[in-house]
């Protein structure tokens, strides 16, 4: 599958997003090392830290349909709804800290650095970078080695 049709699964992630609040859709999509994809999209809550992030929401996705081992890669895109329906907006829409971690922790559980392809909501500009260098020093297993 080649980036861009990732990131156009991400983008249709995204108009399925619950943004009430913020109006800010965000979709991410996962890819498996076999083709396959699951997606995710923002839910916002009234009692705004309850809210499930995309990356998050793709992610219980995709260990329910593939397991976390066999992810390859992961697109995330967002911005507004526009009056056409599509997803729409200028900024590339990189993942929050906390999606960071857990997208590391799916990284260590398939053994892969992952690709994590960020982009703007109109989808025309794409911005490809390993998790190691969204989240240097990131704490994994290993970092518990030392628990009683």
């Amino acid at each position: 599958m080649s980036p861009d049709d990732l990131v156009r699964h991400a983008r249709d992630a995204a108009l399925s997003a619950y943004a009430p609040y913020s109006r800010f859709s965000v979709g991410c999509a996962i890819e498996s090392v076999d083709g396959e994809v699951a997606v995710g999209a923002n839910m916002e809550n009234a009692c705004y830290r309850l809210g499930v992030c995309a990356e998050v929401a793709a992610l219980t996705a995709a260990q329910q349909a593939f397991g976390l081992e066999r992810i390859a890669r992961i697109a995330v895109s967002g911005g507004h709804i526009g009056s056409d329906g599509a997803l729409a907006g200028k900024a590339v829409v990189t993942s929050c800290g906390g999606c960071r971690q857990s997208i590391l922790e799916a990284a260590h559980v398939s053994g892969r650095d992952l690709e994590v392809i960020a982009s703007n909501g109109d989808g025309t500009t794409m911005r490809p970078h390993r998790i190691s260098e969204l989240l240097p020093e990131g704490f994994g297993p290993a970092n518990l080695k030392d628990a009683g």
